[in-house]
């Protein structure tokens, strides 16, 4: 088994709070998250993670499955020592491996939201096609495409600063990072599992998702044992960069519910 290396922010709140992991899309880095965290800070321990050659990430060169980041999320964790089970909020494959973690490692999980994504993403053939063309072409091929995937009609124009650092990063991710993590997509699928889920998921999609629009997070709360479902207005598949005070308004009432 392969656990790829993924780096974390320093933490960010009071140390004696509850942890919040928070996990990125595809191309983005913990830049997704600037303008949440602050807002979660107040009552939380908070900490971002970059996938493999994305952020401050090491690059990969092995292959790697949705399951194994969601075990070397687990193991960075364990690392920062809050010994006390975590919330979790990832959007699409950040989604993904917080669906993963909830499999794999119920016990660290307390709540997960699962933001922009779903139980399978895309097709097979089209992360393949795109691991392909970023081999060939490097990131900076996709760029165009995934602005318009990620933002919704008036985004980039109400936040271009942000908006522009998110896209810098996908030109900076490492090609054969942003490949594997294509490849770990294609292979993805834990629709089958969902009922063995037992703590509460909150599934959150963008108004103007195309990438995983209603119906994948339809699919995730009506499939968990004990899951919900909230729309964010006015974003399409990054919302914690489009909408980042709506969106953490609805991760603290779903956090607090817990308490």
């Amino acid at each position: 088994m392969t656990v790829p290396t993924v780096s974390f922010t320093a933490p960010v709140g009071p140390a004696d709070a509850p942890l919040v992991i928070l996990g990125p899309s595809l191309g983005t880095s913990t830049i997704l998250w600037d303008d949440v965290i602050p807002l979660l800070a107040t009552d939380y321990r908070v900490v971002a993670w970059d996938l493999p050659g994305h952020g401050s990430s090491a690059a990969a060169s092995d292959s790697f499955t949705v399951d194994e980041l969601a075990d070397a999320v687990a193991e960075g964790a364990e690392s920062l020592g809050s010994g006390a089970p975590v919330f979790y909020a990832g959007v699409s494959l950040g989604g993904a491996v917080g669906l993963a973690l909830a499999l794999r490692h119920p016990a660290l999980v307390r709540r997960a939201a699962i933001v922009a994504s779903g139980a399978q993403l895309g097709d097979a053939a089209g992360w393949q096609e795109r691991a392909a063309q970023v081999r060939a072409q490097s990131t900076s091929s996709v760029i165009m495409g995934s602005a318009q995937r990620w933002f919704a009609p008036d985004s980039i124009a109400r936040r271009p600063e942000l908006s522009g650092r998110l896209l810098h990063a996908l030109q900076d991710t490492d090609d054969e990072s942003y490949a594997l993590c294509c490849q770990a997509l294609a292979a993805y699928d834990v629709r089958d599992a969902l009922n063995g889920i037992r703590m509460p998921i909150l599934a959150v999609w963008g108004e103007h998702d195309g990438v995983a629009p209603e119906a994948k997070s339809a699919e995730i709360a009506d499939g968990v044992c004990n899951g919900a479902l909230v729309r964010i207005d006015d974003a399409a598949h990054l919302p914690p960069a489009e909408q980042p005070e709506a969106v953490a308004a609805v991760l603290r009432d779903f956090f607090r519910e817990a308490s």
